[in-house]
């Protein structure tokens, strides 16, 4: 797969000529590898650094590979560099509108090199060397040169590829803010195209080597959870490489429009997992959600003691209401799992006008960390902008309920009627406690449905009069839900 031809190198502003060797294996074997913080060599960009990659389509490239900063062997053992891998590529046939699916492929070539983990996209992007490929001779340069390789192979219509590999800080963080503008300029393309408007979504397997049943499913109303590839680019993928990750997915009959399930999302997403999944819903994170990655740009989360959600997105740091950080939500529904009450996505998703709509969309959003807040400020109702909290307001469940009570957020309406008669059998769990007024609070019962946070999917549990400790808890058996149409 890799050519050891002559190519040219420019590492610092110093220009060389090289035949190079690449020292490890290149190739699908090597997907799915994880590189543990003990077997760490190095850390590029990443959730405690910062960084970023980027395609572009330019008129002319020259094959050159350009180091900016410390290569590998120049970095402490086990020490976090900022990182930028910008790729420009040109050919005659070649458009703007298949940088985005360009620049998605960089994932999958990082984790066909041995020893090599890559994780995530865009400006989210996170990589790890391991001590062994290290070792074994890996740097930068072999790494820009397969990157070039690839790219040349796969795709015959790139005719030159220039590499530009970045660990200057003070120059990451420069790129970083244009490539920004370039991702979100992108973004703004599918504004005025929507679901119904289409006979023909896309479906995307890239991530099934960490997630192997997991199938995203991109329309125009819904980006891929990576936040990498829009409707447009899942189009522009698809046509170009018919064999590949991302491929057409017939929506056929829409079985419920405001859950977002269609039949021929259903039959894809069967097939697709090798049977573990039968259905989705796309606009809902407590019936049927979308399968989850590990990619995800955020995590959408149900909060039963205020019957509202959460959001937290990846360059969050701290803990949310519910005492747990990002990574711990992420282990909860990562691993192409389905599991109701929690839902990988992209921040892109948040400024759909069918984001979460199933749920009750921004009306039942009732946390985002501060930074996250700003950044999707256009697309939250302006009434509903000082009623959704953030870390500077509350640091737990109880402070997050006296802060929607006193905002009068639309989900205390729903606060004194959220027991359902469902017409179940019920058990009551023995040593129930008696109840306290005086530690009484407005969220008499909450109720977590089949299903939530992996509870098998004939099983509902009710809290009732619940504050972080149940003082009463019914177990439910559900009868089997009617066929939706």
């Amino acid at each position: 797969m890799i050519n050891n031809d002559n190519f040219s190198i420019i590492n610092n502003g110093e220009k060389m000529a090289e035949n190079i060797e690449i020292p490890v294996s290149v190739g699908p074997m090597n997907e799915g590898e994880r590189v543990r913080g003990p077997d760490m060599q190095v850390e590029l960009a990443g959730p405690k650094s910062y960084g970023f990659e980027l395609v572009k389509v330019v008129d002319k490239a020259s094959d050159e590979i350009s180091i900016v900063g410390k290569d590998l062997d120049g970095m402490e053992e086990g020490s976090r560099t900022p990182f930028a891998v910008i790729v420009n590529v040109g050919g005659e046939s070649l458009e703007e509108d298949l940088e985005g699916v360009l620049e998605r492929r960089i994932h999958e070539i990082f984790n066909y090199i041995e020893g090599v983990m890559h994780l995530n996209q865009r400006d989210s992007v996170w990589i790890r060397i391991s001590k062994d490929t290290y070792s074994k001779g890996l740097r930068l340069k072999h790494i820009g040169k397969v990157i070039q390789d690839i790219y040349k192979a796969e795709f015959p219509f790139i005719k030159h590829v220039d590499v530009k590999l970045i660990t200057e800080p003070d120059i990451v963080k420069e790129e970083l803010e244009k490539a920004r503008k370039i991702y979100t300029d992108r973004d703004e393309k599918t504004k005025n195209l929507h679901e119904e408007d289409v006979d023909t979504f896309y479906g995307c397997i890239m991530c099934q080597s960490f997630a192997p049943t997991h199938v995203c499913v991109i329309t125009p109303d819904k980006p891929a959870l990576c936040g990498g590839i829009n409707y447009f680019d899942a189009r522009a993928a698809a046509k170009i490489d018919p064999e590949g990750p991302i491929f057409e997915v017939p929506k056929g009959e829409c079985l419920d429009e405001k859950l977002g399930i269609y039949e021929g999302v259903n039959n894809i997403v069967q097939e697709k997992s090798g049977g573990a999944i039968k259905e989705f819903a796309l606009h809902s994170v407590m019936d049927i959600p979308s399968t989850s990655c590990g990619c995800f740009e955020a995590i959408t989360f149900y909060i039963p003691e205020v019957d509202g959600f959460g959001i937290v997105d990846r360059s969050y740091k701290g803990e949310t209401p519910i005492g747990v950080p990002f990574s711990a939500l992420a282990g909860q529904c990562s691993g192409g799992k389905q599991v109701e009450g929690f839902c990988g996505m992209s921040i892109a998703y948040m400024k759909s006008p069918k984001f979460f709509q199933a749920d009750g969309g921004w009306n039942r959003v009732v946390w985002l960390p501060k930074e996250l807040k700003e950044k999707v400020n256009d697309a939250i109702p302006e009434e509903l902008k000082d009623k959704i909290a953030t870390e500077e307001d509350i640091s737990n469940i109880t402070e997050l309920q006296e802060f929607l009570k006193n905002k009068n957020h639309p989900v205390v309406e729903n606060w004194g009627s959220m027991e359902e008669e469902v017409g179940m059998d019920e058990e009551e769990v023995e040593g129930e406690e008696s109840y306290d007024e005086e530690n009484e609070i407005s969220v008499s019962t909450m109720s977590l449905h089949s299903g939530f946070g992996g509870l098998p999917s004939n099983v509902k549990i009710i809290l009732k009069n619940a504050t972080i400790k149940a003082e009463k808890i019914i177990i439910m058996k559900e009868t089997e839900k009617p066929k939706k149409k």
